[in-house]
């Protein structure tokens, strides 16, 4: 699976923003899509992912009710929109994916094969 992240931007505090994630291979709809974000000097962050399907969603406690995350398997595409952002948000944006599901490993980066290059965002105050 190839992932293509993009949408980032700047937006000043309380906007939206949507992340798209373009994927090339059959493997993406058996795939867990998860996003993740680095602001520097911090550990790559765990933010949201999106199950097989789309049926489940799982949030990090820091975008619960803010994020949302979703898939369009005929497109070949996740998604991440991001409500009420702030400056804390500001990070480098990444999505990856990771055959089957497995919960364990939902917030191990790790354990993901496959990445997209980061998509940058910049929350202005």
């Amino acid at each position: 699976v190839q992932l293509q992240a993009s949408g980032g931007g700047s937006v000043q505090a309380g906007g939206s923003l949507r992340l798209s994630c373009v994927a090339s291979g059959r493997a993406f709809i058996e795939s867990t899509i998860s996003w993740f974000r680095q602001s520097p000097g911090k550990v790559r962050e765990f933010l949201a992912a999106v199950s097989r399907n789309g049926r489940s969603t799982y949030y990090a406690d820091s975008v619960k009710g803010r994020f949302t995350a979703s898939r369009d398997d005929a497109k070949n595409t996740a998604y991440l929109q991001m409500n009420n952002l702030k400056p804390e948000d500001t990070a480098v944006y990444s999505c990856a994916a990771r055959e089957g599901f497995a919960y364990v490993y939902l917030l191990q980066p790790d354990k993901y094969p496959y990445w997209g290059q980061g998509t940058e965002l910049t929350v202005s105050s």
